[in-house]
């Protein structure tokens, strides 16, 4: 594996759920801006460490972030393995497809899933993750949280209410955290809309919705997405962000 990259101090960014989509597109984004990057997933192992390969001083780390253990054993080999970390990137999300209006459908269980992964694995990572981040900000760097949601955690809208609740308590955990953890620690979030991915390939009603009546007639690349990233990691400043980055569809 060759070495990592000393542009950026050596900083070290965790990315969960980074072997594919969103994930990856901000995994590659970083390292080419000099982080050192500490790739996850719950599966695909392969790809992960295909993807690390090709990354100056990446490593790879499988856990099931549905699992208290494994969620805090993620950030323990990260910190093995790198030594320091300086930015938390939570990509790693699940969803689950239920009609707004079928209430018996969304389940207790089905609840419980969605929060275990959208809600509470970031925030087991980032109590696990504020120690490093501070000693971060001790030798002069500015440390941050980003969290991926969803703009169905700001608008009325997802694949599901439980989803939608379980990306818009993300939202104001964001908050929250922005102001606990100032001026030390940053945190901030994105809220994408339909991002074009594997996933999204036959989701032909909202490919046709965002070409039809969001001003940049679009779903997002998952670069776009990658670029934001870059912008909020690199800044100084902002904090306490939740940004919406749906093409303009909110306006509509």
């Amino acid at each position: 594996m060759s070495q990592p990259n000393e542009s950026t101090g050596g900083r070290v960014a965790l990315v969960t759920g980074s072997t594919s989509g969103i994930g990856a597109a901000i995994a590659r984004r970083l390292a080419r801006d000099g982080f050192t990057v500490a790739l996850h997933s719950r599966r695909s192992a392969a790809a992960g460490e295909r993807l690390a390969g090709e990354l100056a001083g990446a490593t790879y780390t499988r856990a099931d972030l549905a699992s208290e253990t494994e969620t805090r054993q993620l950030l323990a080999q990260v910190l093995a393995k790198h030594g320091r970390l300086d930015v938390l990137v939570n990509n790693a999300g699940i969803s689950e497809t239920v009609p707004h209006g079928n209430l018996p459908a969304a389940t207790p269980a089905l609840w419980r899933r969605l929060y275990d992964v959208n809600v509470i694995a970031p925030w087991l990572l980032i109590g696990e993750a504020e120690a490093a981040l501070r000693r971060s900000a001790e030798q002069g760097n500015s440390p941050s949280i980003l969290n991926i949601s969803s703009h169905a955690g700001v608008r009325p809208k997802g694949a599901s209410i439980p989803y939608a609740v379980s990306k818009a308590a993300l939202n104001h955990m964001t908050r929250l955290l922005a102001v606990t953890l100032a001026p030390a620690i940053r945190v901030n979030a994105i809220a994408p809309g339909l991002v074009d991915t594997p996933l999204t390939a036959s989701w032909t009603a909202a490919r046709d919705l965002w070409r039809e009546r969001s001003p940049m007639r679009r779903g997002a690349r998952p670069e776009d997405i990658a670029d934001i990233a870059a912008m909020v990691i690199g800044s100084g400043y902002i904090t306490g962000e939740v940004i919406l980055a749906d093409g303009g569809l909110n306006l509509t």
